[in-house]
């Protein structure tokens, strides 16, 4: 059975992390998707994830099979939303959410934006953002399943974005 750990990244696992990103850029233009196609993210990003403290990744015992940017009230797109968010108070973001090839179809990223609502809730926060691509078919539906509520569109390089919220309990 396995032994998941959601904890955050080190530097020193930075070249294992952008393995998993490298794959997820390739599986996005493998399904069609326009997301991530344009050098972005790359290893800087990560590299300042890291050390910023905003980079976590998601274990199996030793092994590093997910990763995901997490940050708190620091998303300036955000503010321009067309539409409206949920809420206007504290709030967790999620970027960059992937998975090792390996372990893709065990709902993982599910169990990441678990760990994720556990982060917001230890923190005294309510509510989560994230985005995805419009042709992000299969985080589109993840966020559906979990109930997340579609808030509008931000923009991010000049590309639209579906935008989400969800609000957690506070425990």
């Amino acid at each position: 059975m396995p032994t998941y750990q959601f904890r955050r990244a080190l530097l020193g696992e930075k070249t294992t992390i952008w393995a998993i990103i490298e794959h997820a850029i390739e599986k996005r233009k493998e399904d069609g998707s326009q997301q991530w196609q344009d050098g972005y993210p790359n290893i800087e990003v990560i590299e300042n994830d890291i050390a910023n403290g905003e980079g976590f990744v998601l274990t199996d015992g030793n092994t590093i099979i997910g990763y995901c940017a997490v940050l708190i009230n620091n998303e300036p797109e955000y503010k321009k939303i067309i539409g409206q968010w949920l809420t206007n108070e504290d709030f967790v973001v999620v970027h960059r959410i992937a998975i090792t090839k390996s372990y893709l179809g065990q709902s993982l990223s599910r169990i990441m934006l678990q760990n994720i609502e556990s982060f917001a809730q230890n923190n005294s926060i309510f509510s989560i953002k994230v985005d995805t691509n419009f042709d992000n078919f299969a985080m589109l539906k993840i966020f559906e399943k979990m109930d997340y509520t579609y808030c509008g569109e931000v923009y991010f390089r000049g590309s639209p974005r579906k935008a989400f919220e969800k609000i957690v309990k506070i425990n």
